[in-house]
């Protein structure tokens, strides 16, 4: 069973840094195209950013364009989420997820299209 687990959530105030880490088991990390969600109180859970299964290729949602940067390591079996000049609005549980890639080059932007999910962890960012 494919595994994630979510760590780096935390407190911070605005216009500070964080970075997220899921780190996968259970599988061979190279066969899954990853991506991070956010559910914030009262709202859906949108898509934050996505790569692919090559690390090549990412998509960021509109919200964190310029501001957030999604990473992978294969050696690690890890992926990252590099969050700068946070926002009040960041304020949400994050999410982990995967599936397995068809395509080396795609990554995929509908939650229903994952498979594997990680518990979560909350960020909150202090205005």
């Amino acid at each position: 069973q494919f595994q994630l687990v979510e760590s780096g959530g935390g407190l911070v105030q605005a216009g500070a840094s964080l970075r997220l880490s899921c780190a996968a088991s259970g599988g061979a990390f190279r066969n899954y195209a990853m991506g991070w969600f956010r559910q914030a109180p009262g709202k859906e859970r949108e898509l934050v950013a996505a790569i692919s299964r090559s690390g090549g290729r990412t998509y960021y949602g509109n919200a964190v364009k310029g501001r957030f940067t999604v990473s992978s390591d294969d050696a690690k079996s890890t992926v990252y989420l590099q969050m700068n000049s946070l926002k009040s609005e960041d304020t949400a549980v994050y999410y982990c997820a995967a599936t397995r890639g068809a395509q080396w080059t795609y990554y995929y932007t509908q939650s229903h299209e994952y498979t594997y999910w990680g518990q979560g962890t909350q960020v909150t960012v202090s205005s």
